[in-house]
């Protein structure tokens, strides 16, 4: 079994800031790729920013130079700094994870997603 966790959304201003934290947990053996999609409403669910299986970091060309994905690998954790928040950031912001299990399974995993809203 794996969890991913989010926390971290909530409501804030235009040119505002917000941290995401995912936690994954469970039977773990190795974390490969990781990082963070959105989906806004009546819109497809979209990368944000993420830790590819090769090290690098993706990021959507609509958050670059606002956002910042960070990582803890000892704590199984991935962070999005959030700022200069605009009202087209607004979504449910959802963890995803490509992970290999104990049992040398690999696929991904998503969390449940954790709203950000940025007010006008």
């Amino acid at each position: 079994q794996v969890q991913l966790v989010e926390s971290g959304g909530g409501l804030v201003q235009t040119g505002g800031s917000l941290r995401l934290s995912c936690v994954a947990s469970g039977s773990i053996f190795s974390i490969n790729a990781m990082g963070w999609y959105r989906q806004a409403p009546g819109k497809q669910r979209e990368l944000v920013a993420a830790f590819t299986s090769g090290g690098s970091i993706n990021y959507a060309d609509s958050v670059k130079g606002r956002f910042t994905v960070s990582r803890d690998n000892a704590k199984n954790t991935v962070y999005l700094q959030m700022n200069s928040l605009k009202p087209e950031d607004t979504a449910v912001y959802y963890c995803n994870a490509e992970i290999t299990t104990v049992w040398r399974r690999t696929r991904g995993y998503w969390g449940q997603g954790t709203q950000v809203t940025v007010s006008s």
